[in-house]
């Protein structure tokens, strides 16, 4: 099942700058949308996804540009459970070699076991784990930052453990059920209609406000054969993803000490001659691995600055000249202007929006 390593955030940076995640969920919930008569292309645009770059097998987004979309696309839908419908959606066929690797699995578990080893490879956007529990076997999902935005988390962990279950589903059969389904969420309200979309699903009882959001398999589908299971080939695509693995660690680490050398330096920004002689390279080797990992030190800064000012704006005893100093601006308008490039819409507005609107901004 589509999976995704994210380790908890150093100090400084919440990670979300970096652009590490394989698209896969911005693809198919494009796609769901669509089918809901919501094109989301312009606001893929505007987090710097055109079409062109959607279909591209290299392309890697942040967070921060993944949140965005789905935020947004949970406002234009209006649909609760839209999460439930892009993890219904998927195929193993969009994981490419690792999803290969699944398929060759001698068995459920050991395709589940060997998509948590692989997870940095995948493309989703929680944090996979699983092994024995209660008797069964145990699928965890759990979310990268706690203090997520509440409709986006919900979205998460939906979209983690429906396709979870749909990627079982298409391997062992349509008729795999787990024993229980378990969301770190409070019960949603009933629909109008008093359907209930979970149950419905799963197949199984299903449990809200619990600490872990899980699936829990029966011993015996845990051990259900895979029917593409092959050893040979399984363990020449392990070899292949490990030494993929090897070189995403190397560009993701890159790019994780670099913002946290740039959120810590705040409101100073270290040139890049400093950042070269701390990484004990020259600056066109520096640039050469930044180009590497598709992106440059300007886009690294900006990133960090953004994050540092959305930051702030959710303080609303700050002013804007205090927010502009602390993230490292000139003035009040470079302020502005950069607010407006990144979300299309004033600081003041923004504010509004981000703080719910319950006062007045100042600034």
């Amino acid at each position: 099942m589509p999976v995704a390593d994210v380790p908890a955030a150093p100090a400084g940076t919440s990670r979300s700058t970096s652009a590490t995640i394989q698209p896969n969920i911005l693809r198919y919930l494009t796609s769901v949308a669509f089918e809901r008569g919501v094109d989301l292309r312009p606001h893929l645009e505007q987090v710097g996804l055109d079409e062109t770059l959607m279909r591209s097998a290299a392309l890697r987004v942040s967070y921060r540009q993944g949140s965005a979309v789905i935020r947004r696309a949970l406002e234009l839908t209006g649909d609760a459970h839209l999460g439930m419908k892009v993890g219904a959606a998927q195929h193993l066929t969009a994981w490419g070699l690792l999803g290969f690797a699944l398929m060759a699995s001698e068995d459920l578990r050991q395709a589940a076991e060997t998509g948590v080893t692989y997870q940095n490879l995948s493309g989703a956007m929680v944090v996979w784990s699983a092994g024995e529990e209660d008797g069964g076997f145990a699928i965890r999902a759990d979310l990268p930052d706690p203090a997520m935005d509440p409709g986006v988390a919900v979205f998460l962990i939906e979209e983690a453990l429906t396709s979870a279950v749909t990627l079982a589903r298409l391997t062992v059969g349509p008729e795999f059920a787990p024993r229980v389904a378990e969301f770190a969420f409070p019960a949603p309200a009933p629909a109008p209609t008093h359907s209930d979309p979970y149950g419905a699903f799963f197949g199984c009882p299903v449990r809200f406000g619990v600490p872990v959001s899980r699936v829990v398999i029966d011993p015996g589908w845990a051990r259900a054969p895979m029917p593409g299971r092959d050893p040979v080939t399984f363990a020449s695509a392990l070899e292949t993803l490990d030494e993929q693995m090897t070189s995403r660690r190397h560009h993701q680490e890159l790019l994780e000490v670099m913002e946290i050398s740039i959120a810590q330096s705040l409101p100073v920004v270290p040139s890049f001659a400093e950042q070269a002689r701390r990484h004990t390279a020259s600056e066109r080797t520096l640039r050469r691995r930044l180009a590497d990992c598709g992106t440059t030190y300007e886009a690294l800064v900006d990133g960090v600055r953004r994050e540092r000012v959305e930051q702030l704006l959710r303080r609303p005893e700050l002013t804007l000249r205090d927010i502009a100093h602390q993230a490292g601006f000139s003035d009040e308008r470079t302020l502005r202007r950069a607010v407006r490039r990144w979300h299309g819409t004033s600081s003041r507005r923004f504010r509004e929006e981000v703080l719910g609107a319950e006062g007045p901004a100042r600034g």
